[in-house]
Parts: C-alpha cells; sequence; structure tokens
C-alpha cells in the first residue's frame, strides 16, 4: 500500500486557475515559512481589529434592548404584554430572509465595501431606537435593524476564507466572532456607566441607544476607508505578496481565487445531504445561542438583583464565554478537527440549561449564577466551528459565500424559536425557554457527533478503495473541486 501522500494519483480533469498576479508567479513550496507567516501577520494586523470592532457594534446593537429593559425602556415606551418579546422576534424575519441575496452582494462587490454600508445602516438603527415613543416605531425601526445586520456573520466569514488558509480560518474567524461574545460584558459594562446619568431631559436607556449608535456609525466610515477589497487589489502588499496570498488560496481554500459569480453554480453544494445536516446543525444550535445572547440580562435578572447590579454580573460570564471560544477555536485549528470540538461546548450548555431548569434560583443563586458562566462557555463557539467546518469543506468561493448565508440564515431563524419560548407569562424563571434550549441543544451534539464519525469512516473507506493513507490536510484544492462527489475528497471532520 502506497501510504506516501505525495505519490497519490487523483482524477486530472479538474481546470485550476494558475493566473500569476501582477507577473508575478510563485510556487509555495519554495516560499519560506517565515515569509509566509509575515504575509499572515499582515492580514492579523490589519483585518482582525477593525472586522472584529464591526461585530462588537453589530451585536451591541443588536442586544442593546435587553439592557434597556432593565431601566425600564418597556415600561417609558408603553409596552405591554408579549410586545417586547415580539420586537426582539421580529428582527429574525428580515435577517433570516435579506442574509442570502445581501451576501451575494458581498461576493460580487466585495465585503470591505457591502458590509460598512450596512454597518451604517444598523448604527442609525439604534439612534433612531433612542427618540422612539411607542410599539409600531420600535417594531419599524427593528424590522430594518434585522435587514442591515443579516449579512454581517456570513460576509466576513466568506471574506476572511479568501485571506486564509482552511487551518487558519476557525482561529481568525473565532477572534472576530469573540467580539459577539465579548459584546454582552462591554454592553453590561455600557450600561452599568450610562445608567447612572440622570438628566430629567432624558432617560438614561436614551443615552445607551445614542453612545453606541454614534460609536457604530462613526467607524463603518473607517472601516469603509479602511479594509481592501481582496488580497490582489490591496496596494499595501507588493507584488511578490499578492502572489504568495493567491497562492495559499489555490493551494488550500478555493479552486479558483476572485472568481466571478454564478448563481446557480453557487446553489449546487445543496444538491449534497450532508449541506441539510449541516443546516439541521445551524438550525439546533442557534436555539441556545440566541437564547443566551437575548436574554441573559433577564436569566440574570431572576436572581433577584437590582438593575444596576443585573448588568454588572452580565460581564463575568461573558468574558468567561469569550476565552472559552477563543481557546476551543484555536485548539481546532491547532488539529485540524471541528466535531469533537463542537461537541465539547454543546455538552457544556446543555449542563447549564438543565441547572437552571432543575434548581430554585433565588435559593440557590451562586450555583444559578455558575450556570450562566456554563451557558455562555458552550453557546458561542458552535456557531464559529460549525461555520469553519462547512466553509472548509466547500473548496468553490462562490459556493461557499452561498453556503454561509443560507447556514447562518438557518442558525438566526432559531432567534424566531428562541423568542417565541421566552414568554412574559413565563417571567422570571422561563422554564419552558431554558427546556427547549437545552432540547435543541442536545439534539445538535447528537447530529454533530453522527456527523463527525461518519466522515471519519468515510474518509478511511476512500482511503481503503484507493489504496493510499491521507487526510484532508494532504489534499489540494484543485482536486476537490466537486467537493465530496469527487472521489479524491477527504472531508475535514
Amino acid at each position: 500500500m502506497d501510504t506516501d501522500p505525495t505519490s497519490k494519483s487523483f482524477p486530472s480533469d479538474v481546470k485550476v486557475d494558475s493566473k500569476s498576479i501582477g507577473g508575478t508567479t510563485v510556487d509555495l513550496s519554495n516560499v519560506p515559512p517565515e515569509e509566509e507567516g509575515r504575509l499572515r501577520r499582515i492580514f492579523d494586523l490589519n483585518l482582525l481589529p477593525p472586522l472584529a470592532f464591526m461585530y462588537l457594534c453589530n451585536a451591541l446593537d443588536k442586544g442593546n434592548v435587553g439592557n434597556a429593559k432593565t431601566d425600564g425602556w418597556d415600561k417609558d415606551i408603553n409596552l405591554t404584554g408579549n410586545q417586547y418579546y415580539l420586537l426582539v422576534m421580529i428582527f429574525y424575519v428580515p435577517f433570516c430572509l435579506f442574509g442570502t441575496p445581501i451576501s451575494l452582494l458581498v461576493k460580487k462587490f466585495s465585503a470591505a465595501r457591502v458590509l460598512p454600508m450596512m454597518m451604517i445602516g444598523f448604527g442609525s438603527m439604534s439612534l433612531f431606537t433612542g427618540i422612539a415613543k411607542n410599539f409600531s416605531e420600535v417594531f419599524a425601526i427593528r424590522f430594518f435593524l434585522g435587514i442591515f445586520e443579516s449579512a454581517m456573520l456570513p460576509g466576513v466569514v466568506f471574506y476572511l476564507s479568501t485571506f486564509y488558509k482552511r487551518n487558519e480560518l476557525a482561529s481568525r474567524v473565532g477572534l472576530f466572532y469573540a467580539a459577539s461574545s465579548i459584546s454582552g460584558a462591554f454592553s453590561g459594562l455600557i450600561a452599568y456607566g450610562v445608567f447612572h446619568i440622570k438628566n430629567p431631559k432624558h432617560h438614561a436607556w436614551q443615552y445607551l441607544f445614542w453612545i453606541e449608535g454614534a460609536g457604530t456609525v462613526s467607524f463603518a466610515i473607517f472601516a469603509l476607508l479602511w479594509l481592501p477589497k481582496s488580497p490582489s487589489t490591496w496596494k499595501r502588499l507588493s507584488s511578490r505578496q499578492k502572489a504568495i496570498a493567491n497562492a495559499r488560496i489555490l493551494a488550500d481554500s478555493s479552486v479558483v481565487s476572485d472568481e466571478r459569480l454564478d448563481i446557480r453554480d453557487a446553489f449546487r453544494p445543496f444538491l449534497d445531504p450532508m449541506y441539510w445536516i449541516w443546516a439541521l446543525i445551524s438550525l439546533s444550535f442557534g436555539v441556545p445561542l440566541a437564547s443566551v445572547n437575548n436574554f441573559l440580562p433577564q436569566i440574570v435578572a431572576s436572581l433577584g438583583y437590582s438593575t444596576v447590579r443585573t448588568n454588572l454580573l452580565t460581564v463575568a460570564p461573558n468574558i468567561v464565554g469569550t476565552v472559552a471560544l477563543l481557546l476551543l477555536t484555536f485548539s481546532s485549528d491547532y488539529f485540524r478537527e471541528r466535531s469533537i470540538h463542537i461537541c465539547i461546548p454543546l455538552a457544556t450548555a446543555l449542563i447549564g440549561f438543565i441547572i437552571l431548569g432543575s434548581i430554585d434560583v433565588l435559593a440557590h443563586r451562586h450555583t444559578a449564577y455558575f450556570a450562566c458562566f456554563l451557558l455562555t462557555s458552550g453557546a458561542f463557539a458552535p456557531s464559529v466551528l460549525v461555520s469553519a467546518w462547512y466553509s472548509n469543506n466547500t473548496p468553490n468561493e462562490s459556493r461557499r459565500a452561498v453556503v454561509a448565508a443560507v447556514m447562518v440564515a438557518i442558525a438566526n431563524s432559531s432567534g424566531l424559536i428562541s423568542t417565541n419560548v421566552f414568554r412574559a407569562k413565563d417571567e422570571p424563571k422561563y422554564i419552558p425557554a431554558l427546556a427547549t434550549s437545552a432540547a435543541f441543544g442536545g439534539l445538535c451534539l447528537v447530529l454533530v457527533a453522527s456527523t463527525g464519525i461518519y466522515m471519519r469512516m468515510e474518509n478511511r473507506r476512500r482511503n481503503r478503495a484507493q489504496g493510499v493513507e491521507i487526510t484532508a490536510a494532504d489534499v489540494d484544492t484543485e482536486l476537490l473541486a466537486e467537493g465530496p462527489r469527487s472521489p479524491s475528497f477527504r472531508y475535514m471532520y
């Protein structure tokens, strides 16, 4: 049996884009590791900080109603019954519907241009929320907020996949997504400070919306001027660096770089049943994620603390959740493994929901607060790792852009489930909501574990059939053009 990956034979009918950049062509095998490392650091330092701050603003503007509610925002604008929960829910309708079409615009016109424009939109919605006076006005604002925020996550995941190789993607998306998970801490700290403002002309929660909205719009203008459209058009890079960047992507992440959008071909992955499994996984992990993102302040408030202290107590769980997210994503990239790293946080969050749903939280405050740490430690990471998982197994750029958009839309649709099970009549314990979140988390755990086992078995079967011993790391993307349909394909599991 031939066990040398370099001597393996694969189908030779796959066309590969071998164009040079600026007249410069490089063989990646001859590029010194330190030179490739310098290029990677340029990407890290110039892309990740602004993208992370953009997503921080995204999360703050989406979730600040939870903090505002602890200051009496719902009462000041005369919300009654389930109207607050309807306002949280309506966000997810356009969020799901518009994610895919706007992500196609991201592919066509570049995330570096489309996403900052969307950012100006959702920052403006936060500003308008500060002056809205009733349910109908906020309802309209939340609807448009969902449109403007819909393509942020899939757009950035796709954007980063055009700069980074497969074994670099999860950690970078993790750093970016950490801004969302830490946003709960920032939101709590900002609310803690803002709610000390005493002004008879305005409510303290109005300042919360205005401060966060103004910061978002201001940074969007900077991002519009700063972010490069692609490595091949980035003026900061030399011709050789552009060629190395192109070679990196062609060798490990994309069949063709800077590919033109083909809408019909872009939807082809959904002919493969594996993508429907990933869709179910996205739907199921989205419920506990939305529950934690939207209702952690209310869960902490159920422990009986004051408004100011409630917002302060949301900080530590969000920080711990962010650290867990980064540890898991960096470990996942290091070991080039996804499924086990997704199962670990899913099980952690499941335990947290079970604890909160089965104890008297007022009688066991410390245990209940500890469960909040389990929720954040387990809810954040699956979103990043699953996004990296299906992106790693989709080497075509157009297909990857559409897959990311559709999967994120499905995950976000889970917010409709989460917001409909958190009901006013179940306050403050929210037992049905906790049970529902736990059930979906358990379903996701089973699906991910089963899929990971199947991928391992399928890779071994293909190795036996071809008389080789290779992994996904050994196979160049030029040999993976047809994805799992290609006999040379190996899943990154």
